[in-house]
């Protein structure tokens, strides 16, 4: 009979994404690091009570916390910090298909096509930056972009999956759920590892931020980019909080009651768990997400209230509160970067969508002293090719995609400030210095969190596994 019981009962992960996105969801993904805490730690009563606990670094690093902005759709780096003058001698001119830098998506007649930017140095350390970059440019020797990055997949979401999990097929924890599994958060009135994702979902879905095998508090709690970023964080209309405690104490107490007669259900002393983080968050988290409580002159740095940067700039602003306020992994997410036709037109919009508000994001943390102990990283799934098809005859510009040549750039959190490592070949087409797959820049990223690829591990389906997959090393050039 108990078995049978047992049975019937949905497993957590079920019961975590049949919540939707309310505050019982965010409730229930922290709720449930506690539950899981004993069965993690066992019998060592000196390990962490519960995971959301703060945990040590397996080294001494700077970075504490990580906010990991995906420009989803593969932004150019021939077009934005990696100029090409070979491509204005080559413009427009045809290669056969034997032709070393023929694209991986070739198909009839293709064409070099130059960049219909301008490039400028910025900063004293002279970063190369495409001219519609206007504000990032100001704090360029805060930046390290890295040229060396190579991937495997020229499709979006298998492409999306391998960067942020480390997995092409998908199915795999993603960065940030590690990174949480590895340190725990600071404050434990909030989830470690939280999306600020568009209205359209990216390729590849919700699983670019799931716990993957790891237990399924670990999984990131998306905010809503329109209305309230957390449904049902209000108390109705005339319920006052201590009507809320003495409705929850005497539900505790019937709970309580019903779990001596049935000790084997372990959900309901997880549900328990669950109301009570979410009446506290009820209080903590409206005054972290408001930020109508940021100045107007901090507002307007963001691009707040402005129609190209108004969407972008209050998640880059709200990251900062929530880094700033303990949450250990922030991921930032701006699609639209696909740009196979009219890369003039679609990349100047998005370059200039994102450039106010990353620029005052970094600025912002380094003036609050935070930049050092916050790692920034910037990313897409993959680089553009230096040819096109020219479709239909059409002679507009675009660029297909391109896993071999990419820019990533980083900013504090332990990195070479004011430094490009690594390069790609005279046409961007590969990475030719300094050139390491994505598992190794995976290995970069959580070393300089403190934390070892190599030590963090999660045994699953018979072996231990990790986010590099097998392998994986330190890029020691990126490394302050």
């Amino acid at each position: 009979m108990k078995n049978q019981l047992a049975a019937r009962q949905p497993d957590r992960r079920n019961f975590l994404y049949g919540l939707g996105a309310s505050l019982g969801a965010v409730a229930f993904n922290a709720m449930l690091q506690a539950d899981g805490a004993a069965a993690e730690n066992g019998a060592n009563a000196t390990a962490p009570q519960g995971p959301l606990a703060p945990r040590p670094q397996h080294h001494p690093a700077k970075a504490k916390a990580c906010i990991f902005i995906f420009l989803e759709g593969g932004p150019s780096h021939i077009d934005t910090f990696d100029p090409k003058p070979a491509l204005d001698k080559l413009h427009l001119t045809e290669f056969t298909r034997n032709d070393k830098f023929q694209s991986a998506m070739a198909s009839g007649k293709r064409y070099f096509v130059k960049s219909p930017f301008k490039f400028h140095r910025a900063g004293k350390s002279g970063l190369p930056i495409c001219e519609h970059y206007e504000h990032l440019a100001g704090v360029a020797d805060e930046l390290c972009v890295y040229h060396g990055c190579r991937g495997e997949s020229i499709n979006h979401p298998t492409a999306c999956y391998h960067m942020n999990t480390g997995n092409r097929f998908g199915g795999d924890p993603a960065i940030g759920a590690w990174t949480t599994y590895g340190l725990g958060s600071v404050n434990q009135n909030l989830p470690a590892f939280v999306v600020l994702s568009e209205l359209a979902y990216p390729q590849g879905g919700t699983a670019n931020w799931s716990n993957g095998y790891l237990p399924a508090y670990y999984q990131g709690t998306t905010l809503r980019p329109q209305g309230s970023p957390i449904l049902d964080i209000e108390p109705q209309p005339g319920v006052t909080r201590a009507q809320q405690r003495a409705n929850l104490d005497l539900l505790a107490a019937l709970n309580a009651s019903d779990q001596s007669r049935h000790p084997h259900q372990d959900d309901l002393s997880a549900r328990m768990a669950a109301y009570e983080l979410a009446f506290r968050m009820q209080t903590r988290v409206p005054g972290i997400i408001d930020i109508d409580q940021e100045s107007q002159q901090t507002k307007e740095r963001y691009g707040i209230g402005q129609e190209k940067t108004d969407v972008f700039g209050r998640r880059c602003l709200l990251a900062r509160r929530l880094v700033e306020n303990g949450v250990r992994f922030v991921q930032l997410w701006a699609g639209g970067w696909d740009s196979h036709d009219n890369l003039n037109g679609s990349h100047k919009a998005r370059i200039r969508a994102v450039d106010k508000p990353i620029a005052a994001l970094i600025a912002d943390l380094r003036q609050r002293g935070m930049l050092d102990e916050t790692l920034v990283v910037a990313t897409g799934e993959f680089g553009r090719s230096p040819d096109n098809g020219m479709r239909g005859g059409s002679q507009t510009i675009g660029r297909d995609h391109n896993a071999k040549g990419m820019a990533v750039w980083l900013a504090g959190g332990g990195v070479k400030a004011g430094r490009a490592i690594g390069a790609t070949d005279e046409t961007g087409r590969e990475a030719v210095e300094v050139a390491h797959p994505i598992k190794n820049l995976h290995c970069t990223l959580l070393h300089l969190l403190g934390l070892n690829d190599n030590k963090l591990t999660f045994f699953h389906e018979g072996r231990f596994k990790q986010l590099s997959q097998t392998g994986g090393r330190v890029i020691q050039e990126l490394l302050a």
